[in-house]
């Protein structure tokens, strides 16, 4: 029994990580209704510029992120000036092929610079530390991740229900024409929204990489488990993000309980059930 409910809590911290994966990507489909195929591999070079931040200036994997996040926010506003702009508004098709190219790119450049070796970011202590509660083992790294991530979830959910930028958030998405009459920019307005996705990638992926080793060719996968959060909890839905990647990380661990070698299979399964069941996700609308 205490296996099991060992099990459970640690799916469900791995889980509360996927949604962190996912929240950027939900963000971009709610806003800016923009699939960004590259979204994993952004994950990597978030790893990959703590990595270089820790070595440059002896900084602990979490306190980088007084480096990470600034330099992440301004890659994502250039990003979305140079790039995404130009084909945000038209239809699906152009920014899946733009950022398809993206991510082939930023997989050969990081492989170029950093070679295809696998790294790791070291958390010190913080890694190996654990405690029990009646007598079910919780490692303090994976909880501090998953209270990392619903905090996020929640300050985003409370920044787009609560706050102006939120109220202009809506507004866009609901209908861009109309914003822009009542003197909304959505260009530059799309910029920082991208900036601020870049910054929720950064801490995505430092949690990441001090809990998995990284390679430059790591970021499909960070892709899918995002992209099955949020299908699953319901396009553009931050809560049900959160609820799509427990349910997955949970079905992972108990998979990897019956053969090891099976856990991201049952995660995958899980999804594809789900998706049959209701292909609007679970808070998604109906046509």
């Amino acid at each position: 029994m205490q296996a099991m409910i060992e099990t459970l809590l640690n799916g469900l911290m791995l889980g509360a990580l996927y949604a962190l994966f996912g929240l950027g990507l939900s963000l971009s489909l709610g806003v800016m209704r923009m699939i960004n195929i590259a979204h994993g591999d952004l994950i990597v070079v978030g790893a990959y510029f703590t990595s270089v931040a820790m070595e440059l200036t002896g900084l602990g994997a979490l306190t980088s992120l007084v480096i990470v996040l600034p330099l992440m926010f301004a890659l994502g506003w250039l990003a979305q000036i140079t790039l995404f702009n130009r084909v945000v508004d038209r239809g699906p098709l152009p920014p899946l092929l733009l950022t398809f190219g993206l991510s082939i790119v930023l997989q050969n450049v990081l492989r170029e610079i950093f070679t295809a070796d696998t790294r790791s970011l070291h958390a010190g202590d913080l890694a190996r530390r654990g405690f029990e509660v009646g007598g079910v083992s919780i490692g303090v790294l994976p909880l501090v991740s998953a209270i990392a991530a619903i905090v996020l979830l929640g300050a985003t959910h409370w920044l787009i229900g609560h706050t102006q930028l939120g109220r202009q958030a809506r507004a866009v998405s609901d209908d861009p024409s109309t914003a822009r009459l009542v003197g909304v920019d959505d260009r530059r307005f799309f910029a920082i929204v991208t900036g601020f996705i870049f910054a929720t990638i950064g801490v995505a992926a430092v949690l990441y990489a001090i809990r998995t080793p990284f390679s430059p060719s790591a970021g499909p996968e960070r892709l899918l488990y995002s992209f099955e959060t949020v299908v699953l909890g319901g396009l553009g839905n931050i809560w049900g993000t959160l609820l799509g990647g427990l349910i997955i990380g949970v079905a992972q661990l108990f998979g990897a309980k019956l053969s090891s070698g099976l856990g991201p299979f049952f995660g995958h399964l899980v999804f594809l059930v789900a998706l049959l069941a209701r292909p609007q996700g679970l808070f998604g609308r109906g046509a």
